[in-house]
C-alpha cells in the first residue's frame, strides 16, 4: 500500500539551508507501533517543509532491502548493535547510509503480563499447558521477516521450548495479549521497548539467561548510498532528532487513542512543536 503527501515546491541550496527540492521522498514503514509512529510525524514535519512523501507499508526485510537498492529513500528504525547486526552487516556501506540514533535504551524478548508467576523463558516448558493458543502451547510472534522472530526461533531451539511460535502482525500480537488480559488468562508473547503497551498494561520481560535476545541497543534511521548528499537538509534534521521514553511514548499513546496514525501524530505534532523544532533548528 503507498500513502503519498502532497507538498510544495522549492529548492534546496548547495549549501542545504533552505527548502525542500519538491521531489518525493518514499519511507519505508512497518507494522511495529513506534516505526508507525516516527514514520507518520516524519511524514507530516517533511510535508510541512515542501517534500512530497510517499509511506511504503511492508515487512521490515523487503524495505530494508529496497532502502539498499535505491527503491527507497529512507527506513526510520534499525536497531543496532545486535537486533538488526544481519541486515547491517549486508548493507551497511553497500546501499545503506547509517545516519545517527535518534532513540536509546530499546529491549525486546519474550513478555508475559505481570500477574503470571514464571519470571524466565527456563520455566516457560513446566507451565506450557497455560499458553495454549488454537490448541496447541505457543508464543504469539509478529511478522516474519522481523528480527524478534528469528531471535525467538533461536530462543526456541536454545531452550528446548515444547511452545510453537505463532507468526501474526504486530496489531494482531497486541489484540491478542489484551483479549488474554481483559480475561486474566496467561499470554506469552514476542514484545519490544518502547512500545505502548508497556503503559497500557503491567507487563514483564521474561527473564533470559542465555542472552539469545542481547542487550539493550539504539534505534538509526537509515538512507540510501548518496542520501546525504541528495537531502543534505533533511540528513541535518534526522540526525538533529532524538526521542525518549516519555516523548517516543506519549506519540505512540496519542496516536493509538486516535485510532489514526496520521490524526494521531497531527495531534501530537502541535503539542510539541517546540521539540520539533529543535530538530529542525527553527
Amino acid at each position: 500500500m503507498v500513502v503519498t503527501g502532497c507538498g510544495n515546491t522549492g529548492g534546496e541550496k548547495q549549501d542545504g539551508e533552505s527548502t525542500a527540492k519538491g521531489e518525493t521522498i518514499d519511507i519505508g514503514v512497518f507494522n511495529w507501533a513506534e516505526n508507525i509512529a516516527a514514520v507518520n510525524l516524519w511524514k507530516l514535519v517533511l510535508e510541512e517543509e515542501g517534500y512530497d512523501v510517499k509511506l511504503i507499508e511492508g515487512e521490515k526485510q523487503p524495505l530494508f532491502a529496497a532502502v539498499a537498492s535505491g527503491d527507497l529513500d529512507l527506513a526510520c528504525e534499525v536497531w543496532l548493535p545486535n537486533t538488526d547486526e544481519p541486515f547491517a552487516e549486508k548493507y551497511k556501506g553497500n546501499g545503506w547510509e547509517v545516519l545517527e540514533p535518534w532513540y536509546e535504551g530499546t529491549y525486546l524478548g519474550l513478555v508475559v503480563p505481570e500477574y503470571v508467576e514464571i519470571d524466565s523463558i527456563t520455566e516457560l516448558n513446566a507451565n506450557k499447558d497455560k499458553y495454549i493458543v488454537n490448541g496447541e502451547p505457543s508464543i504469539v510472534g509478529i511478522d516474519g521477516g522481523a528480527s524478534l522472530m528469528r531471535m525467538t526461533e533461536e530462543a526456541i531451539k536454545s531452550y528446548d521450548l515444547d511452545l510453537r511460535l505463532i507468526e501474526s502482525s504486530g496489531p494482531a500480537m497486541t489484540a491478542t495479549l489484551k483479549q488474554s488480559i481483559e480475561e486474566k488468562k496467561p499470554v506469552v508473547v514476542t514484545l519490544w521497548s518502547p512500545h505502548w503497551a508497556f503503559a497500557d498494561f503491567d507487563l514483564k520481560y521474561l527473564e533470559d539467561p542465555e542472552g539469545i535476545y542481547g542487550e539493550k541497543e539504539k534505534i538509526y534511521p537509515v538512507g540510501h548510498e548518496g542520501f546525504s548528499e541528495k537531502y543534505p537538509t533533511v540528513t541535518k534534521w534526522l540526525n538533529n532528532w532524538h526521542m525518549d521514553d516519555q516523548s517516543l511514548g506519549s506519540l505512540m499513546s496519542t496516536i493509538n487513542d486516535a485510532g489514526d496514525p496520521a490524526e494521531g501524530a497531527k495531534i501530537w505534532l502541535e503539542e510539541n512543536r517546540d521539540l520539533v523544532n529543535e530538530w529542525l533548528e527553527k
